[in-house]
């Protein structure tokens, strides 16, 4: 089987917030408007009004959220050019403060130099409006494509694949006539590198990119949005090889003794799904892998069950790449 002919036609997976109250005695929250959704600024206007006072609420937020302010993110807004993609669509915005700014040396003077300045506002996105009522443990995709993940245990708070801590929702439900603002204390740092490129960056990977290089899969892996990828690691090779009685890759992919370079694309194809899969999306199913062979996911392990009943444990979970993420396996699963 080449590439041409794997499988490509996959089912998806429906991401979604559930709701879930949680409580928010040690944040601020903001008293429900009084006025129809008309007649409400947007999203950059309301940013704006806890600037210059537009309105009495801000007042009182500025008040009460001792001094947390949002000039650098109204200003990151303009400079990008992402106003009006704020202020025309429905969207639940975590902003960060214009302390969280200060501390990564950034402010409305020069936050227009800031690399990578749309992806890194788009990540602190989510599509519609999400009220604090409504979150719940997980991950929420955002407009950039990649992930954030709330967790509401011990404290709200909303963690980037770029950042070691989470960041505290300090403020909730701020309204707007196009969706609702959370303020946050972090700013939340999307990934930077491809599927590719973290594999390359690791050295237990370096079996399994040797391979990917073999079947012809690197611009794939590399440049193919919302992928998920359960990547073995180098003993899970070796435990392979040893298996099949054979001494390196090289030998198991030799076109006359081994499994030929076709085979080793629809074994790697089989650890490939069409989506972004978060651990927090995994559930009792079986999914079908771009090889278009079918893998069972026992959450209790978590493991992986495969065309052979063999089982695959997940040992790491969620690594986020600018084109997917990645979970981490201790067997090659086979076809």
């Amino acid at each position: 089987m080449t590439l041409n002919q794997i499988n490509l036609k996959l089912a998806g997976l429906i991401l979604f917030v559930a709701a879930f109250s949680f409580s928010c005695s040690d944040m601020e929250q903001d008293a429900p408007y009084a006025a129809d959704a008309e007649e409400l600024f947007s999203i950059p206007e309301v940013l704006k009004s806890m600037e210059d006072g537009l309105d009495d609420a801000s007042e009182i937020n500025a008040r009460r959220s001792a001094g947390a302010t949002y000039a650098t993110f109204n200003a990151a807004l303009g400079s990008s050019g992402l106003a009006s993609v704020f202020a025309r669509n429905e969207l639940t915005v975590f902003a960060p403060t214009d302390a969280a700014f200060a501390a990564l040396g950034l402010n409305p003077g020069n936050i227009r130099r800031q690399p990578n300045l749309k992806e890194i506002l788009l990540y602190h996105v989510v599509g519609g409006t999400v009220l604090s009522t409504d979150l719940s443990n997980g991950f929420v995709p955002t407009v950039n494509g990649a992930a954030v993940e709330i967790n509401l245990d011990g404290g709200a708070t909303v963690k980037g694949a770029g950042n070691e801590t989470g960041s505290n929702i300090v403020m909730t439900d701020k309204r707007a006539r196009n969706g609702v603002i959370h303020g946050i204390d972090q700013v939340l740092l999307p990934p930077t590198e491809n599927i590719v490129e973290i594999a390359l960056g690791n050295d237990d990977f370096s079996i399994l990119v040797d391979a990917v290089v073999a079947a012809g899969f690197v611009d794939l892996l590399a440049t193919t949005n919302n992928l998920t990828v359960f990547a073995p690691t180098n003993d899970a090779f070796v435990a392979l090889l040893e298996e099949l009685n054979f001494d390196s890759l090289e030998d198991l992919i030799d076109e006359e003794d081994g499994i030929g370079i076709a085979g080793l694309q629809v074994v790697l194809a089989y650890h490939v799904f069409a989506g972004r899969v978060f651990s927090s999306d995994l559930s009792n199913t079986t999914i079908t892998m771009f090889s278009g062979d079918e893998v069972t996911i026992d959450v209790s392990g978590p493991s992986l069950i495969d065309a052979n009943e063999r089982i695959s444990g997940v040992i790491a979970t969620d690594i986020q790449a600018t084109n997917g993420v990645i979970h981490v396996i201790d067997k090659v699963i086979l076809p």
